[in-house]
């Protein structure tokens, strides 16, 4: 991986990846979500691997193992590019007809849409399921865009330029009044202002800063960073290190769980791309500000009171 060491070579580095994309390929993007998970997803991913090695279409056809797409309950969720056809409730006995009816013959499986249970109506694509209709998705809208082990498809869709504008284009009391007028809140029961949470760390007597990332969250209806780090952990990193030249802080940690492996491999994963690109640890993209990350599980007395934190 070459070491970006300004924001020119950032947006160059993300148009040179896109110049290698064809947007007319078919790509199989299938929900490698937690739900997902427990409904049998990695049997399907197994199965679509299996049947394009021996149709010889490997090389043709792209397989995008994602984060959360949403429709949690209807899961294995699958979503074909470039048509958009979207079906739910996938089995790896589906997988052939798949290939066959829509990613060979564009044509959609009536069987495997999303029927509405009132008015009968079948959804070709993802936008017209009711339960989309009137969402405007901010943090899991482009999961199905990006398999998480890939920073290249992260900074694809735009990755890491908020970090450069951040570093280059603004101080850190402009971010932190930035924070505070988009009034970004915490997501848990609190829904405490971030911008505030950031501006009394930052003011806080002391050198030295620190930023924790809560990767454990389990409780019932919360959606925080555990949800995203499984679907874009970039995103996270990104946000951490921002908010970390806000507060003024050098040395960041994040808490996770011991016995999520897929949670684990998606934050080491990134982490090690992320420092390998320059976009973490010394020097970050040239801009003299370094910031490391230190990972821990289960610590729970670590992060039991944010406030302190």
């Amino acid at each position: 991986m070459p070491r970006i060491n300004s924001p020119a070579e950032l947006e160059a580095l993300r148009k040179s990846i896109l110049s290698e994309k064809d947007p007319d390929k078919p790509c199989i993007a299938i929900c490698a979500g937690t739900n997902c998970l427990a409904l049998g997803n990695q049997a399907v991913i197994q199965a679509f691997k299996a049947e394009l090695a021996q149709q010889e279409l490997t090389d043709k056809v792209d397989i995008r193992a994602t984060g959360c797409h949403g429709l949690c309950e209807r899961g294995p969720n699958v979503l074909i590019y470039p048509e958009e056809i979207y079906y739910i409730e996938v089995k790896p006995e589906d997988v052939a007809e798949i290939i066959s009816e829509t990613v060979l013959g564009k044509k959609v499986v009536d069987r495997l849409l999303y029927t509405d249970p009132l008015t009968g109506e079948k959804a070709v694509h993802q936008t017209d399921i009711p339960f989309y209709k009137k969402q405007t998705r901010m943090i899991i809208n482009t999961n199905t865009l990006i398999d998480p082990q890939k920073i290249e498809d992260y900074l694809s869709i735009g990755g890491y330029t908020a970090l450069s504008k951040a570093l280059f284009e603004m101080t850190p009391e402009s971010i932190l009044n930035e924070i505070k007028t988009a009034n970004l809140r915490g997501r848990g029961g609190g829904g405490f202002p971030a911008g505030l949470k950031w501006e009394t760390a930052r003011n806080a007597p002391g050198e030295q800063k620190y930023v924790i990332v809560n990767g454990h969250e389990g409780e019932p209806g919360a959606f925080m960073d555990r949800a995203i780090f499984t679907g874009n952990p970039h995103n996270v990193i990104e946000g951490l290190i921002i908010g970390a030249f806000a507060v003024g802080a050098s040395q960041g940690f994040i808490y996770t769980r011991h016995d999520m492996p897929q949670l684990k491999e998606n934050i080491y994963t990134a982490l090690a791309q992320a420092e390998e690109y320059g976009l973490l640890g010394d020097n970050i993209l040239g801009s003299g500000f370094n910031f490391h990350v230190e990972v821990h599980f289960d610590v729970g007395i670590f992060v039991s009171g944010e406030s302190s934190a």
